[in-house]
């Protein structure tokens, strides 16, 4: 089975280059598209309650300026999984369908305890 989300978002102006200090214009920062689609991987994760997962790379093309205000679709699609590493493709949409961004992410399911110790 495989495992993915799909998440939905809308660019404020707290999501802006300008904002998040990856630029001077106020249109989606990659930070924050970055990190929408790290929380999608999350969502796609079916974990039991003592783990969590922690991102151990992200490889992330934006492609597409969004500006204030557009709706960004996020999906993340598990591509492989070995043991405790999970590896997703990751893609973000406007609401034109233009594909804004693309990429893979990887994360480690660990226990919550003996991680934070």
């Amino acid at each position: 089975m495989t495992q993915s989300a799909t998440q939905t978002h809308t660019v404020g102006l707290e999501h802006t280059a300008k904002a998040v200090g990856s630029g001077d214009l106020e249109v989606l920062g990659t930070p924050a598209v970055v990190a929408w689609l790290e929380g999608t991987t999350c969502a796609a994760l079916e974990l039991e309650p003592n783990a969590t997962s922690v991102g151990t790379r992200v490889d992330v093309e934006h492609l597409a300026a969004s500006p204030v205000g557009a709706t960004v679709t996020t999906q993340a699609t598990v591509r492989q999984q070995d043991g405790r590493l999970v590896e997703f493709d990751v893609v973000a949409h406007d609401e034109r369908g233009i594909k804004i961004a693309t990429g893979t992410v990887r994360r480690v399911i660990v226990d919550r305890e003996r991680f934070l110790s």
